[in-house]
């Protein structure tokens, strides 16, 4: 955790807030929170900053925040992923809110086995719990926003176009050329990455056909959390370079 996150509610008119739980112990255990030593503190969806700490007792830290400063940039990438395996997914929400993403669809497709969408980890304080994880490592605020769509073929015809930006990309497996070889222009992208065995041909034609350029993230099979970073990574680099 390199970022204590509180949540709005949390500081009281007096501009002090009382951690328990995992925080504290994490404060206590792991930050070495004494009084008149400074933490790094930060609000959901505001500042952050560093926190005095007024009283660090057994299970509890008063702090005083000072948010002084505001959250990283968020990422220029917003992404489009088949829905993974609900334990790859934990890790795959606490990597892209580390990452910074702020724009994320988890997608139905053809080798997505629907019982995962009746798991528990797609509940929203599942969810909001595993991306708070994620700002916490990349010292952020911003939560991003996360949708979940069963149903590919209509969220591609009706939501699709609203959602993500005009320059979109899509790693799949095959015989295609590797990122640095594919166009990409200095704005904002979205990146569709599918299940492990890649998109079926059907989806990979439908979104092609709303703008999606396949880009091959070369010829070793990874597993989504690996695809996610390094495409996302990949992405990124690119988008820099080209201004």
């Amino acid at each position: 955790m390199n970022l204590l996150l509180l949540e709005p509610g949390e500081i009281g008119p007096d501009g002090t807030a009382r951690l328990t739980g995992r925080r504290a112990v994490h404060a206590l255990e792991v930050l070495g929170a004494a009084p008149g030593r400074t933490v790094r503190a930060g609000v959901l969806g505001g500042r952050l900053g560093d926190a005095e700490v007024l009283a660090a007792a057994a299970g509890e830290v008063v702090l005083r925040p000072r948010l002084d400063r505001d959250p990283p940039p968020p990422s220029p990438v917003s992404l489009l992923l088949a829905l993974p395996r609900p334990k790859v997914l934990r890790r795959v929400l606490q990597a892209c809110a580390a990452m910074g993403l702020k724009r994320i669809v988890l997608l139905g497709s053809w080798r997505v086995e629907r019982s995962y969408f009746g798991s528990p980890f797609l509940e929203p304080d599942a969810v909001r719990a595993e991306l708070c994880l994620g700002l916490e490592q990349g010292r952020d605020t911003a939560l991003p926003e996360v949708r979940v769509r069963r149903l590919f073929k209509p969220f591609v015809e009706d939501e699709l176009d609203e959602l993500f930006p005009p320059q979109r990309l899509l790693a799949h497996p095959g015989d295609l050329p590797m990122l640095e070889r594919v166009e990409v222009r200095p704005e904002p992208a979205a990146l569709a990455i599918g299940p492990e065995g890649g998109w079926t041909a059907y989806e990979a034609d439908a979104l092609a056909a709303r703008g999606f350029a396949r880009f091959s993230l070369g010829p070793r099979p990874l597993r989504v959390e690996a695809a996610v970073a390094y495409a996302v990574g990949q992405l990124e680099l690119r988008l820099r370079e080209a201004g």
